[in-house]
């Protein structure tokens, strides 16, 4: 079982009368309200007036018997990418600080309330997405919990959404993934994390990092929450996925730059877990993979993201440089170096490449590997040295953002054990095979849990 609560078994509760939506939302706000824990640097937007009201309209509901969803009267946060009506999109930025409030309320977030989710706020992220790290110079870094006493990085960019479930802040959170966002915090915090092929949910009223790569999802507590959140997010309206039997399972395992550089930590982790699957009946297959060492070059001679966060930031730049983090500032304007023909080159090599994967990794279940080859570091190291700070995101990132530019879709799930500092396994499939990945995951959750509660 999941040490955080579920989003089952909180609509139970509320379900059961146990306890109302009301009563949640008030102890939810209390707890990002209490001066000593981490909800100042967890939220950047709030509006606890609209939380409150909107957990009494879902109890008026519930007591005339009606249940919009799994998700009625359910605390969630979301990513300050969003467009909420009224509110300024800051997008973890202060460059944006004087921007109109947004006139109309993003699609996700729409969904989320006609689901009757009660949204606590906006969470902290890296300013603009743009690291796999977490840390804001502006509104501060949510401390990892599993160490808050050395300070370990949360993992980035939805650096806040994790925090709100791990700390009782929400019970599940919507981030973005563009390169493992939502994976890989997922991973170095204890959650589960459900990145799905980008073109599955909206990304209307969301500011972008890339239009080719962006992708929305949630994290949260277990690999039903996430399918569960999915199916609202994305509009399908289906219902969680029949667990996949164990037994007979296609599981490929790359052996290309995915596993070099794992910590003792994470390489004990995911050695054991190989044999808890194996021992299940699974059937674990070494691919060779080779295309996942080109990606980083692919990258080098013609980063999309940077182009297409560029194409977005150019204006915003030219007028509030001064308000960047330097880091992002750097990254960003990389991207106008980019002539027009490298970027459609670029693009052209990108679907290449894909086609080349597809073909290797026909005929399997998923892929599975490490989401981040190495556990949390700690903050402070990184805070004033660049090389560090850009050696670790460099290598935080790397094994999510395969499965990006691939456009395929991703579960991370906890794979430590015991007080072992947390690592996520990452269960990945090709584009539009999500329910295929939940599927899987469902079945690769209960084998790692029942192992765990020995």
């Amino acid at each position: 079982m999941s040490r955080y609560p579920t989003v089952v078994e909180t609509a139970e509760a509320l379900d059961r009368g146990i306890v109302s939506s009301s009563t949640l939302t008030k102890e939810t706000l209390a707890r990002i309200n209490d001066p000593a824990g981490e909800g100042v640097r967890v939220y950047i937007r709030r509006n606890d007036q609209r939380a409150v009201k909107l957990a009494e309209a879902s109890d008026t509901l519930r007591t005339a018997g009606i249940k919009r969803s799994p998700l009625e009267g359910v605390p969630i946060s979301v990513k300050d990418l969003f467009d909420i009506a009224g509110e300024t999109t800051l997008a973890g930025s202060i460059a944006l600080k004087d921007a109109p409030a947004a006139q109309e309320i993003a699609p996700v977030v729409q969904r989320l309330i006609a689901a009757g989710a009660v949204i606590t706020g906006t969470t902290n992220m890296s300013e603009f997405a743009f690291s796999g790290i977490g840390i804001n110079p502006h509104y501060g870094t949510p401390r990892n919990p599993y160490d808050r006493d050395t300070g370990r990085v949360p993992g980035g960019s939805s650096s806040g959404a994790a925090i709100s479930v791990t700390d009782g802040m929400a019970v599940a959170a919507i981030g973005t993934d563009t390169g493992g966002s939502i994976r890989i915090p997922s991973a170095l915090c204890g959650l589960t994390g459900f990145k799905p092929t980008a073109r599955r949910v909206s990304a209307q009223g969301v500011v972008p990092l890339s239009t080719s790569l962006d992708s929305i999802g949630p994290l949260a507590a277990s690999v039903t929450c996430c399918a569960i959140i999915d199916s609202i997010i994305s509009g399908d309206g289906l219902d969680v996925p029949v667990e996949a039997p164990i037994k007979g399972l296609r599981l490929a395992v790359p052996q290309t730059i995915v596993l070099f550089d794992m910590d003792e930590t994470v390489s004990r982790a995911f050695s054991r877990t190989l044999d808890l699957l194996s021992d299940a009946g699974a059937i674990i297959s070494e691919i060779g993979l080779e295309e996942f060492s080109e990606v980083a070059d692919i990258y080098a001679r013609g980063n999309m993201v940077a182009a297409e966060a560029f194409a977005w930031h150019r204006e915003l730049i030219s007028r509030a440089a001064e308000n960047y983090d330097p880091r992002v500032k750097l990254r960003i304007t990389r991207g106008g170096e980019l002539s027009a023909a490298d970027y459609i080159r670029s693009l052209e090599t990108r679907a290449a490449w894909k086609r080349r994967v597809l073909q290797k990794v026909h005929g399997f279940d998923a892929m599975i590997m490490p989401t981040v080859p190495v556990i949390a570091p700690a903050i402070q190291p990184l805070i004033n040295d660049d090389a560090k700070f850009f050696a670790a995101n460099g290598l935080i990132l790397r094994n999510p953002t395969m499965i990006n530019f691939l456009d395929g879709c991703a579960l991370s799930v906890p794979m430590h054990q015991g007080d072992e500092a947390p690592s996520g396994l990452m269960i990945a499939g090709t584009e539009m095979r999500d329910r295929q990945i939940l599927s899987v995951g469902l079945s690769i959750e209960r084998v790692l849990q029942q192992a765990a509660s020995r």
